[in-house]
């Protein structure tokens, strides 16, 4: 028999669904299953601080948490180091702290405010006073991938047809569109998040499980028995097929 893994979506600041998902799965597969995070625990949501805390605290007590780095992640991260770097994987004009990014509302969540003309450096400043060490730690140590058996858990995708070994960062955090068009199978199953859909979605080569937790909809818990899939929800087990 397969040992089931657990995977949760895009979590964004969503302290209270991550709870109830992560009841759900010890329901159903105990305290010590195996549960894969795919990343963006922080930003958009109104309790990325609560996030981070729950899920450090959840691996120092030897949780079965696997967790994966996601775009938010990274910049937030790059947001508090000595001097604040901007990810230049955004778009020109946009950076952590723009209102459709999400920075602000992981700042409010330690008590940081960000005032209308305020510059950068006071706001970081107010960050590194606020923001624990241990946060900061846990972010830098993500993972950008972890692989079992024929599944690939990744936050955004991987360039297709380029090994595992190749693939960089960037893309494995920030792909989009040659990842969702490319139809061909891969050396494995690919479960990912990053790019929010209506529901979770099977595409045959790859498992989307961004529901848009970020934007107030619901945080997608799936269950993995070697390459099938089920979304579990309060009713039990619901097949994702391709």
């Amino acid at each position: 028999m397969t040992t089931p893994i657990y995977a949760i979506g895009d979590i964004h600041g969503q302290l209270g669904m991550l709870e109830t998902a992560l009841s759900r799965i010890e329901v159903e597969g105990g305290r010590d299953a195996r549960v894969v995070f795919l990343g963006d625990y922080t930003d958009r949501g109104p309790n990325s601080a609560g996030v981070l805390d729950f899920l450090i605290k959840g691996q120092a007590e030897g949780r079965d948490w696997i967790t994966i780095k996601g775009n938010h992640d990274r910049m937030f991260s790059l947001f508090m180091q000595d001097y604040p770097i901007n990810d230049d994987r955004l778009l020109v004009g946009y950076h952590w702290l723009h209102e459709r990014i999400g920075g602000i509302e992981t700042l409010a969540s330690y008590g940081v405010e960000v005032p209308e003309r305020t510059r950068i450096y006071e706001v970081h400043a107010a960050a590194r006073a606020a923001v624990p060490q241990a946060h900061i730690d846990f972010l830098a140590g993500l993972q950008v991938t972890h692989q079992q058996g024929d599944l690939l858990f990744v936050h955004a995708g991987i360039r297709p047809e380029i090994p595992l070994s190749e693939q960089t960062e960037d893309d494995l955090i920030w792909i989009r569109d040659s990842f969702h068009k490319y139809t061909g199978p891969h050396p494995y199953l690919v479960v990912h998040g990053h790019t929010p859909v209506k529901s979770a979605t099977h595409y045959g080569n790859r498992v989307n499980l961004d529901a848009g937790a970020g934007y107030g909809q619901p945080l997608v818990t799936a269950v993995f028995e070697g390459n099938r899939c089920w979304c579990l929800t309060d009713q039990g087990r619901v097949e994702l097929t391709p």
